[in-house]
């Protein structure tokens, strides 16, 4: 397996086939997400070249998560969660999905900070 053979979704040389865009692990785990998760929103990402596509599912407080789910399945996805979905090309990505990714590596970077300084 190639290094960057996994993110790719490539075939493993074990001959293991490609994943399924939207596998029902996935559905499950975001079914499992919505339901944990306040005022989520899909965003539908467009194939590319390298990935299916994909949805980036943002709660309020601007937490995400994101999974290959197919043309299909992403169709699937909003009639089965009921939950809003937007396309990303016309939309782009909401505010509170960088704050909270902005959060997230200043508090990394204050618990490192923290950690050397305890050395």
């Amino acid at each position: 397996m190639g290094l960057l053979d996994r993110f790719r979704g490539a075939v493993t040389r074990g001959g293991g086939a490609r994943p399924r865009p939207g596998g029902n692990e996935d559905f499950g785990y975001l079914a499992q997400w919505v339901r944990t998760h306040v005022g989520v929103e899909a965003y539908v990402e467009p194939k590319t070249t390298v990935t299916d596509v994909t949805v980036v599912l943002i709660a309020n407080d601007g937490e995400w998560t994101r999974r290959l789910v197919g043309e299909r399945g992403a169709q699937r996805l909003a009639r089965d969660l009921r939950i809003p979905v937007y396309d990303v090309r016309k939309t782009g990505y909401p505010q509170r999905m960088r704050d909270h990714d902005a959060r997230v590596r200043a508090e990394r970077r204050r618990a490192l900070e923290q950690d050397l300084r305890d050395l």
